[in-house]
């Protein structure tokens, strides 16, 4: 019969009352869908420290960041006596870490450090500090590396003071990581005078990276360098000592190799 759907298949309901069901079907899902994935915040009592602290984690949860900040901040404001106050400033700094916004971050982490210096987690407030320095340090050594002196630091005190903390043997490495990139910017400047000849300049660099920087695979060249530079400037024995550190350390480096040719016009064969 025209304007009826198929028989068997919806009886005798009339098309455009079928369309119109299937449409509120269709409506009833996505509002099912949205209302799933929908804020998971719930009503909370925020007039004591667990139901503040709860709410605020809540927020944290449904990664409403700066909400969440704000609402562990009410606790630590309103409710500092509590427990739950030193937990709210370290769910500061660590949604400050999270966001990657790492100068806010450190400060949040020192405070807390100042005014919490034998919590239980001060191994990872220590670790953490000392990453939030780590990670404002720029991408190539030609740009202020003075961070890196903050980080070593604090990865310095991770590793020497809980040396059964689980981030010890991370911090060693972060600190070796620091160590290296103020070593090849220490032989960046280095080269830089060098390659102008001020070599007096150019010397007192290597020898920085020889005396602060040692065992970061620099020592060859820089010896190589201090020796040359030494000669430039009329120290026969100052350079004579770099070139005997260098044969004796290195004696298969390229270094060495090369210092008994390049070197023959001092005398220094």
């Amino acid at each position: 019969m025209p304007g009826l759907a198929p028989e068997g298949a919806f009886g005798t309901v009339p098309v455009m009352k079928f369309l119109r069901l299937f449409a509120v079907l269709q409506l009833f899902l996505i509002i099912a869908a949205f209302s799933h994935g929908c804020s998971s915040i719930q009503e909370r009592d925020t007039s004591t420290p667990e139901g503040a602290f709860k709410n605020a984690e809540d927020y944290e949860k449904d990664e409403r960041y700066e909400e969440a900040i704000q609402k562990y901040t009410d606790v630590k404001n309103k409710f500092p006596y509590s427990r739950f106050a030193a937990d709210a400033e370290l769910k500061i700094a660590d949604l400050h870490f999270k966001r990657e916004s790492y100068p806010e971050a450190q400060g949040a982490y020192q405070l807390f450090k100042e005014f919490h210096p034998k919590h239980p987690q001060s191994d990872y407030v220590t670790y953490r500090l000392a990453l939030s320095y780590y990670n404002q340090l720029p991408s190539t050594i030609d740009r202020d590396l003075s961070l890196a002196d903050k980080a070593i630091l604090y990865f310095d005190e991770t590793a020497n003071s809980y040396p059964n903390s689980p981030y010890a043997k991370e911090a060693k490495e972060k600190r070796q990581a620091c160590l290296k990139m103020l070593a090849d910017k220490e032989m960046y400047i280095a080269k830089f005078y060098d390659k102008r000849k001020m070599f007096e300049a150019a010397r007192g660099r290597y020898e920085t990276v020889l005396k602060s920087y040692p065992n970061l695979g620099l020592d060859a060249e820089a010896l190589f360098g201090a020796a040359k530079c030494s000669f430039e400037t009329g120290e026969r024995d100052r350079g004579l000592q770099h070139l005997k550190n260098l044969y004796s350390q290195y004696p298969s480096s390229s270094e060495a190799k090369k210092a008994k040719d390049d070197f023959k016009k001092f005398g220094a064969d």
